[in-house]
């Protein structure tokens, strides 16, 4: 998520960009391939920098924390990505009174993100700009209280998996109907593709599902048996517990 993020960043022209990676080989990839300073020192990349993203295993941040924290003044912007590290907890180990959480989601990585993101009480709102900027350089951003954080991580964090057993579920289907896999797999990717377009311009889902549909053809017949099985219903239940599984982490 890193990389995407860096990514976007240059492609959107940002410079002045530092990295900390603590292995050799990636900084090298990463100065070669995105033209940004990189070094082994997580202090040296916080003292050099306004805005600072900790993007680090939930199970790290201890103690990157630790390490970082004579290093962040209460003008450092602080944004974690990090799932589960909540805005009191990062409060009550940086000094920071501009501290964020964001939760960005696979399609980041080519630029088609959906990133949320949730200030702390505190917050003036001063240093938003750039955090905005960094993470719509990858997608698309929607600023939502921390309280949303759990739903948001079930429906767009978990999402591009759940979308993705969709798509392929539809290509097994195709390949037992007689299609070759390769076939079966570009029918399913580009419908989905197309069908993702049409939605983001504005058409309802319902209202989609309407124009495709005609009174007893095939549509019909295929989202009948979707409502005989309760796939609505299944896909309620399916982010729900992501939800539920979200709010355990975070405990």
């Amino acid at each position: 998520m890193a990389e995407a993020l860096v990514k976007g960043m240059r492609q959107e022209g940002m410079r002045d960009i530092i990295v900390s990676e603590p292995r050799e080989e990636r900084r090298s990839c990463l100065e070669k391939t995105y033209g940004v300073e990189t070094t082994p020192d997580n202090v040296k990349a916080v003292n050099s920098s306004d805005v600072v993203v900790i993007a680090v295993k939930p199970q790290q941040m201890d103690e990157v924390l630790d390490e970082i924290a004579p290093a962040v003044t209460e003008e450092k912007t602080i944004v974690s990505i990090a799932a589960g590290i909540t805005l009191s907890y990062l409060g009550k180990k940086l000094k920071s009174k501009k501290i964020i959480r964001a939760m960005p989601n696979m399609a980041s990585q080519v630029g088609e993100g959906m990133t949320v993101l949730s200030l702390c009480d505190c917050f003036t709102g001063q240093g938003m700009d750039m955090v905005r900027e960094i993470f719509m350089a990858s997608g698309r951003v929607l600023v939502l209280p921390e309280k949303h954080l759990d739903a948001v991580t079930a429906l767009s964090g978990s999402g591009p998996a759940f979308i993705a057993l969709f798509v392929g579920a539809m290509a097994e289907a195709g390949e037992k109907a007689g299609l070759s896999h390769d076939d079966a797999i570009s029918l399913a990717v580009q419908t989905a593709a197309g069908t993702s377009k049409l939605l983001d311009e504005g058409l309802e889902p319902e209202k989609l599902i309407e124009k495709v549909r005609s009174p007893g053809g095939t549509t019909a017949e295929g989202l009948k048996v979707f409502d005989e099985k309760g796939l609505r219903e299944i896909v309620a239940l399916a982010l729900d517990a992501a939800r539920r599984r979200a709010g355990e982490l975070s405990k």
